[in-house]
């Protein structure tokens, strides 16, 4: 992953996490979610940084942040990370976008730790139920016998499964970043560990409160997404108040790689 540099480090809970603060501008945070990294944001982070102070950093157990074993990496402590990483950066009113687990690691933080932001842009998020792919349930289910795959078997079933969230075909070479730190004894236990975790009662304890969002709301779901059906993301525009919803074509559940000069439109139309 050196050609996405972290070059920062928080300790959270005594483990380390990775970040970078580029740009210049009022600021930006950019939460990613899973099985990926704040890598997500390589096409994007550039463009908004022109205008903005922009925030970005690895969920814990993912990407460069700390890995290890018994680590809880859930639903559940990823928002205090978050309100942690914002009060660290001294941030008490940021816009924020997010992806996927990113996006329900923002309502939580927003809902139950009581952070503030000016904006908020939702990016196929994972908020509604029912959530959790077929692939994901049943890897929970049989979670042992996945960590002790053959490392070229892994291999393959992560770049198989990150290739389920791209509309577009994907060369090999782009795909590698997404799947490199999830390779080795360390990462491909971590890619067991994180979807061991999936838990929806982490969402079922903030959805009945989407109506009392205190930002204004903009939700932007690729009308390709294999991952969460459209339909899921017009269910989450109903239940908040205002919400904007944009539906992306030709764009998957990785929008970022779909098609990223729409985050990146929508995002300057949306923050200015």
């Amino acid at each position: 992953m050196q050609t996405w540099p972290l070059p920062e480090s928080y300790t959270f809970r005594d483990q380390a996490v990775r970040f970078n603060v580029s740009g210049n501008g009022p600021p930006l945070v950019l939460v990613h979610g899973t099985p990926f990294s704040s890598y997500v944001w390589h096409r994007i982070a550039p463009h908004l940084a022109q205008t903005r102070t922009v925030y970005y950093y690895d969920l814990l157990g993912y990407g460069q942040s700390e890995q290890r074993d018994g680590q809880d990496v859930s639903l559940g402590v990823q928002n205090a990370l978050l309100a942690e990483l914002l009060a660290h950066w001294q941030l008490t009113s940021p816009d924020v976008i997010a992806h996927d687990f990113g996006g329900a690691t923002s309502l939580r933080a927003h809902l139950i730790d009581g952070c503030d932001y000016r904006s908020l842009t939702l990016i196929d998020p994972v908020a509604v139920a029912p959530w959790g792919s077929p692939f994901v349930r049943h890897v929970r289910e049989h979670g042992d016998a996945f960590a002790g795959l053959p490392p070229y078997i892994h291999e393959a079933v992560v770049k198989a499964y990150v290739r389920g969230a791209i509309a577009r075909e994907i060369p090999d070479d782009e795909l590698a970043p997404y799947v490199t730190p999830w390779l080795g004894a360390t990462g491909q236990a971590a890619f067991y560990r994180q979807i061991a975790q999936m838990d929806q009662r982490y969402t079922d304890e903030v959805e009945a409160r989407y109506p009392q969002l205190r930002c204004p709301v903009q939700i932007l779901w690729g009308e390709e997404d294999q991952w969460i059906p459209l339909a899921r993301g017009r269910q989450l525009a109903a239940a908040i108040p205002e919400a904007r919803f944009q539906a992306v074509p030709k764009a998957g559940h990785l929008m970022q790689e779909d098609a990223p000069e729409a985050i990146v439109a929508a995002a300057l139309l949306w923050l200015d």
